[in-house]
């Protein structure tokens, strides 16, 4: 990893390795984001297809493209991304997560270029850039998050897509994913998010356009509870995605 700069935050790096193994239970600790998989695999899935003219309904519509999954966990969106024939390469911080996505994948017969690593690391090392890049429930886990925008999108091909999903520093956003989700409801140990790490969507949108992103959509990720299921929405004052492109050749 790169000893001059890094974007791993020690603390957060701790905290989700001792749950590692807890990955792949749809009724353990990550039990939130196998209920949130759905709608961010299909907005996702949607987004891809809109801008490299894809067929959605298509059996592997991302075939042919590579993909980078930034702070992967145990791969749960590694394994649908490479299910819908994405070229797969998925990094965690976190060596224990790295290893538990392995065995899973190797379960599961999915190739998945799994990796111990950092962004920082791949770009210092001079990584083939990536078609499209996932930063899912990651920048506000980061050290400094304007700084690891800038290096996840150094990693962006020229036509690229990267889509980032994160949580809007807002009251209803304190309300709903840190007290009502950790504290009142349960969804998530506690001390999983720190408030003051939320981002707002325009800091986020201006971290990527100083990295010469264009931000082209935004969309909420809500929850019903009488259908118990997520869903995508236009309000963005929770949990949110944005969805940037590289000017260049598609």
């Amino acid at each position: 990893m790169d000893a001059v700069r890094t974007s791993i935050d020690p603390s957060e790096i701790e905290k989700f390795s001792k749950i590692a193994d807890e990955w792949w239970d749809p009724f353990g600790k990550f039990a939130p984001l196998h209920k949130f998989n759905p709608a961010r695999l299909a907005y996702i899935r949607d987004a891809a297809c809109a801008h490299f003219g894809r067929d959605r309904r298509a059996k592997a519509p991302l075939s042919g493209l590579r993909l980078l999954d930034v702070g992967c966990g145990g791969g749960l969106v590694a394994e649908p991304m490479r299910r819908l024939g994405a070229a797969v390469t998925a990094i965690d911080a976190s060596e224990r997560n790295i290893k538990t996505a392995q065995v899973h994948a190797q379960e599961q017969k999915l190739d998945i270029d799994y990796r111990a690593a950092t962004v920082e690391a791949l770009v210092t090392s001079n990584e083939s850039p990536f078609d499209i890049i996932l930063n899912l429930e990651v920048v506000e886990h980061v050290a400094d998050p304007v700084q690891f925008l800038q290096d996840s999108s150094m990693l962006v091909r020229p036509g690229g897509l990267m889509v980032v999903a994160t949580i809007n520093r807002t009251l209803k956003a304190f309300a709903l994913a840190k007290v009502g989700a950790e504290y009142v409801l349960g969804w998530l140990p506690r001390g999983t998010h720190d408030p003051a790490k939320f981002l707002k969507p325009e800091e986020v949108s201006s971290a990527l356009s100083a990295a010469g992103m264009i931000v082209t959509a935004a969309a909420g990720v809500a929850y019903n509870p009488l259908m118990d299921l997520w869903k995508i929405v236009e309000e963005t004052d929770v949990n949110y995605l944005l969805t940037a492109i590289k000017p260049g050749p598609e």
